[in-house]
């Protein structure tokens, strides 16, 4: 398609981070924009009734526009809002949740029974990641580039903590050695600070040897464990190969904090439960804590770190829609859910609105399948408690929500 220069005016911010504009009946969208402006843009690609288009030239910008502090932003593509003042950025989240929620499940706050606000936690705006994945090419590395699988080459990283950044620079001096195979395409580092772990991604279909890992480890301290140790207020958790843990270090205790919100009771749930960052915190509230989780390896370090902390949790290695299609035994006083980006599903809402359970918290990393899945919940006799956006992933379009429903009449 040939390019065409356009001259809009930003209507508002879109889920994924994109600014939405009307011209000509046309829907367009581009990035790296904020309601309000005028922005002179070029065509990327069209379709009928949708223009995607990138900025060409800021004519009128928003007073809630700053500099951007990492010198890869707009080509590197982890981050989305840098051109954004952060008390904006969390603004603008909060509204786009609503309006995912309204227009995705029907979900209108304003015309529900739920007369709260949603809350808004966050924390520190850099250096608050744990955990990265690094891309290699031709003796570079970085990370993926804008709207691409290309690479960006970086040096650093402003968004993660110093011991990631400390890694990268070390790394970017081991690559031109004989030892570093050229074969090795990307890894994931995730580190407590004290360590880094390394797990490798993808590797052309070769194996790496020991060795390798020995020599990562002589110079990046953890990198050759096959396990992590991290330390929160209620516990220290194991943390291995392919188990999943929170990624914002700042904001890992405060999350359990409103997650669990001082639910105390005889028996509770923790579905997606990983290696137990709210089961075991939930043991203490809990006379019965039982923990699902489909990940071998992460429930095996849960059961692991419940032993190691004496909690009483009955760990079951089970995906939860197998496991709540099995239940039909007396209904938990509370259920804490944290799904993956797809949600909980429909045939795991229907599971839970025929089990019962008195309230159900959920901890979701997209707000669309939140949507969905509180559409199904509300309809099955369940209401908003209250709503918190959880910032875990700052100058990102991530959206982290926690929501407590209650069951009506429980």
């Amino acid at each position: 398609m040939s390019k065409e220069t356009l001259e809009v005016q930003i209507e508002k911010l879109v889920y994924g981070g994109e600014g939405l504009a009307r011209l000509d009946g046309r829907v367009v969208l581009a990035p790296y924009v904020l309601p309000g402006e005028r922005v002179r843009l070029e065509t990327v690609s069209e379709k009928p009734g949708l223009v995607r288009a990138r900025p060409r030239l800021i004519t009128e910008p928003s007073e809630h526009r700053t500099t951007p502090r990492c010198a890869h932003f707009m080509r590197c593509g982890g981050c989305d809002y840098q051109h954004a003042s952060y008390e904006y950025q969390l603004d603008q989240k909060v509204e786009i949740l609503r309006e995912v929620l309204a227009r995705v499940g029907k979900v209108d706050l304003g015309k529900i029974d739920y007369k709260g606000e949603i809350g808004v936690i966050a924390g520190p705006e850099w250096g608050y990641r744990n955990r990265i994945q690094l891309h290699f090419v031709d003796g570079k590395l970085g990370f993926h580039a804008a709207g691409s699988h290309k690479m960006e080459e970086i040096r650093e990283c402003v968004v993660s903590s110093p011991k990631l950044n400390e890694a990268i620079v070390t790394m970017r001096g081991m690559i031109g050695d004989r030892k570093w195979p050229d074969f090795l395409r990307s890894m994931e580092l995730f580190t407590n600070e004290r360590d880094v772990q390394v797990n490798v991604l993808e590797a052309g279909g070769k194996r790496l040897a020991r060795p390798f890992f020995d020599w990562i480890a002589e110079k990046i301290p953890g990198a050759g464990a096959t396990s992590l140790e991290y330390e929160t207020v209620a516990a220290t958790f194991r943390v291995s190969h392919k188990a999943f843990f929170q990624t914002n270090r700042y904001l890992i205790d405060p999350l359990a904090k409103e997650v669990l919100a001082g639910r105390a009771g005889k028996s509770a749930w923790d579905l997606y439960a990983g290696v137990g960052l709210f089961s075991l915190p939930l043991a203490d509230q809990f006379e019965q804590v039982t923990a699902v989780e489909s990940s071998a390896a992460a429930a095996g370090d849960l059961k692991f770190n419940a032993e190691r902390a004496g909690k009483t949790v009955d760990g079951i290695h089970s995906g939860v829609e197998q496991f709540l299609a099995n239940y039909e035994g007396e209904a938990p006083e509370f259920v804490v859910a944290d799904p993956p980006r797809a949600g909980l599903g429909k045939a795991t809402v229907d599971h839970l609105v025929r089990v019962k359970p008195g309230r159900i918290t959920i901890v979701s990393c997209d707000p669309a399948t939140l949507a969905r899945d509180l559409a199904g919940l509300l309809a099955g006799g369940y209401s908003i408690e209250r709503l918190t956006l959880v910032d875990l992933f700052p100058h990102t379009a991530h959206l982290e929500t926690v929501v407590h429903l209650h069951r009506h009449n429980a």
